[in-house]
Formats: C-alpha cells, structure tokens, sequence
C-alpha cells in the first residue's frame, strides 16, 4: 500500500462518522498523489498526517435566553486547522446542518482556498447549529453575545479572525464583534466583514460573486471563449449568488435562474437582478414572489436539479447540491464551464463525470475565494487604520482571481494534467503550505 492510501485509509478509519470531511480529503488527496509520488521529501515528513489532522478543535455550549424567557442550548465549534502561512482565517457559519464534520470539510477546505490568494492567512472554520430565521434582533443579539463570551479566548488579530459565511450577516458580525470589543476592552481587527462604519471593507458583500465571476471570466478566455452573450444558470439566493448575477449582468451574460430553499425561478428573458435583491436583501422573502413582478417567469417548488439549458452553471447554495444527474442535466443541455460559489457544491461522482467529459470546472477552494481575499484586504485595512475605494479593493480583487487561476491552470500543466484545475488548485495549494510546514519543522 502506497503512503497516501495507507494515509487516506487510516483518516476515513480515525473519523468514520464525518462523511463531509472524508469528501473533501478524498478530493485533495487523490488530486496531490502526483506530486507526492513524485518528491519524496512529503512522505519522509509526514505532511499528509500532519496535515488532515487539524491544530485543535473547539467545541463549547452556548447558552442563550429567547423572547419568552425560555433557555435555549446550541453548540457551538472552530477548528483551527492550519496556521503555517499566517493567523486562521475562515467564516462562522450558523444553521441547524452545522457538526463537526461540517465544520471541519469547510476549514480544511480553507487551508488551500487562503494559500491560492497569496495573502498571510491559514485555515480554519467555526459556527453553531443555531438558526437565525425566524429569530427577532434580540434573540439574534442574545445568542451572538454567548457565543463570543467563549469564542473569544481563542481568537484575536494574530491568532485567529473569523468572518461571516452561511446565516451570519452584517448583523450578526456586529453583535459578535461588539462583544469582543466589551469582552477585551482593545478595539482589534478580530472579525472581518464588519459594517464599513467600523472598520469594514468596501465591497466584501459582493467579494465572493464578483471574485467568481472574475476567475470563470479568466478561464474562459484562456480557453476561447467569452462571457458576453452567455446563458448562466445560477443556484442559491444569498450573497454568493446575487452578486454572481450581478457580475455576470455586467460582464453581458444571461442569468436565467436562481434558488432558495422552497424552489427555484426561471425567467427565460433574463433575472431583473435589483428586483431580487429587493426580494431577499430588503423584503427578506422567498423567490416565489418574484413571478408576482415577472408573470413571464417560472417559479418551481423543490430541488433544483440544473435541468435548464445554459453555457456557464454556477453552483452558488450548498454542499453536494449538483450530483451525478445534475451532471448529466447539464452535459446534455451543452455546458461549457461551471464554477464553484459555494464550498464544494458538487459530489465526486458528478465532478468526475464533467471532467471526463472536458467541461471546463473551476473548483470551489480557487474559483470562490475572493471573499477570504477581501476579508485578508480588511484586515491590512484595520492593521494600518485606513479605508480603501471600492474601485481599489475591485481592482485587488480582481487581481488575485486572476492570479489564482494562472496558479491553477501553471500546476496542473506542470504535472501534465492539462485544464484539470481541480487538480491544479490542489496541488498549487498543497506544495505552497507543505513546503512552509516542513520549513518551520517539526511543531
């Protein structure tokens, strides 16, 4: 047995019941088998142990009152996996979905997402199986003040920053934050994606979707091909996908569809993108009222299952949502690229598939990182107590999306996988921490 199987067996034995962090080493490690077979130095060091084992993982009780006096308990996580290129950094996520195992795939993920924008920043995740929905302002504020009384031990400007990600918004941010600020009584740049009244960064909401579309933009062109005049089909209504369509609109592509958790629309003429973020930004409805303003468009209940014909998918909602029939939906209705919003959206299964098939697929730890990139850019912000333009922070953005891809598409020709860039985005973010991890020893 090879040391990576031997390595990839004993981490699906050692953690057996997290199904989402075996996936996503799974991917990482299968993509790297190329280069560690061919230098000996990381098997000799043990990166891959070391590696997919994480620093430490946190787990605590947050306990909170809601508006009927009744105590509530959740539970609340960070894991800090990796900090050999510079402080942790990675989101906090609240939803009912949200284990271990989810946590730990996202802050693994994380390691190799921080490392490809070329900024000082390691790898890590936190959140709780708390749901904002439905929850007043106070509730909100109740619950982020627990969690911070005990996350904050743990984290600060050189330690560990975390951000915002799924079911944590400028809102809550400022509640976290406001707490650490009580809790420390030091006015640091602990949390990214503050309100810019507070040292937050311009255009952090839209750094995710725009960073995508930057990148997608790039992989097209070094392929022949354009953005203007494309059919996008979209998934997701949050952040990661709005500001997606909105990119795309611009750059004149076509935007046919978006999804919620209820359903999905399609309007065939193309989404009215200020009509949707009314809808889900201001009114914080569902996307079946959108039909009410477009009587043109569709609205479907259920699962999007991407069966509408389009050039370029973009999953943009959640973990594993495009499988092996979405897969063959979209080969069969003549894709030509997908690109990842959200963190890996796509199944193994389905990824293969595409592969196979020569889609053009820019994995999520590349193509969806410009959110981490701007968050990196708020931190420089708060370190020298300055605010950028939005057109710099734009600039900068775009930039490192660029380079990302240019890092992606440089390794995976390197090792002869030629517009593998799954494959590239593995290997460049892997050679990157491994041979800082064996320059700082043995820790």
């Amino acid at each position: 047995m090879s040391y990576i199987e031997e390595q990839l067996n004993k981490c699906r034995i050692q953690n057996s019941n997290e199904p989402e962090f075996i996936q996503a080493v799974t991917e990482v490690i299968e993509a790297i088998n190329i280069v560690v077979k061919n230098d000996e130095k990381y098997e000799k060091f043990n990166i891959i142990e070391r590696l997919v084992e994480p620093d430490r993982q946190i787990k605590f009780r947050v306990s909170w009152v809601d508006d009927n006096g009744n105590i509530q308990v959740n539970r609340g996580y960070r894991v800090q996996f990796n900090n050999v290129l510079g402080p942790y950094k990675g989101g906090l996520r609240f939803h009912p979905s949200v284990n271990m195992s989810i946590i730990k795939f996202l802050g693994f993920e994380q390691i190799f997402k921080n490392a490809l924008t070329g900024l000082p920043i390691g790898g890590g995740k936190g959140g709780a199986d708390f749901d904002p929905k439905g929850k007043s302002d106070r509730e909100i504020m109740s619950f982020c003040q627990s969690f911070m009384t005990e996350l904050y031990k743990y984290i600060g400007p050189n330690i560990d920053v975390p951000a915002g990600d799924i079911g944590v918004g400028d809102r809550e941010i400022g509640y976290l934050f406001g707490q650490y600020k009580r809790i420390k009584n030091a006015y640091e740049g602990t949390i990214t994606g503050k309100n810019i009244l507070f040292g937050g960064s311009l255009i952090r909401k839209e750094a995710t979707g725009y960073g995508l579309l930057y990148l997608t933009e790039e992989m097209l062109r070094q392929n022949n091909h354009e953005i203007m005049g494309k059919v996008v089909s979209i998934s997701g209504a949050g952040n990661v996908a709005i500001y997606a369509a909105e990119k795309a609109i611009q750059m004149g592509a076509k935007v046919v569809t978006l999804s919620d958790s209820t359903g999905w629309i399609y309007d065939e003429n193309g989404i009215d993108i200020n009509m949707i973020k009314d809808i889900k930004e201001i009114k914080r409805e569902r996307l079946s009222i959108y039909k009410k303003y477009r009587p043109n468009s569709k609205y479907n209940e259920g699962k999007f299952l991407w069966g509408i014909p389009c050039d370029i998918a973009l999953p943009c909602a959640t973990q594993n949502e495009l499988d092996l029939k979405s897969a063959e939906n979209l080969i069969n209705n003549g894709v030509v690229a997908i690109a990842e919003g959200a963190n890996m959206p796509t199944t193994l299964d389905a990824t293969k598939l595409l592969l196979s098939k020569g889609i053009l697929f820019a994995p999520a730890k590349a193509a969806n990182a410009g959110g981490v990139a701007v968050s990196a850019l708020e931190m420089s912000q708060n370190s020298i107590r300055m605010s950028w333009t939005s057109e710099e922070v734009d600039r900068k953005l775009k930039d490192i999306m660029i380079n990302i891809f240019n890092q992606i598409s440089n390794s995976a020709n390197r090792y002869g996988l030629h517009k593998n860039y799954i494959a590239g985005a593995n290997i460049a973010g892997f050679e990157k921490v491994a041979d800082a991890m064996i320059s700082q020893g043995i820790i």
